[in-house]
């Protein structure tokens, strides 16, 4: 099996550190994982990864440095 072909259906999926990855459509999410709602090839899912996800840092780590910049 071609898991880069081009006829297969692939999802746009988050984590609750709001980290995204692409998962095969017809999958079941590994745990901890949701999806964010876009399907369609990998090359628009990662083009929709791209357009999302502007700051590589966990959602943990950007409320500490949050915390930290006002105290």
């Amino acid at each position: 099996m071609d898991d880069n072909s081009s006829d297969r259906a692939y999802r746009v999926v988050r984590n609750d550190e709001e980290q995204y990855s692409v998962w095969w459509a017809d999958r079941p999410l590994p745990d901890g994982w949701y999806a964010e709602g876009t399907e369609g090839s990998r090359e628009e899912c990662l083009s929709r990864i791209n357009t999302v996800w502007t700051d590589m840092r966990p959602l943990s780590l950007r409320r500490r440095m949050d915390e930290s910049a006002v105290g």
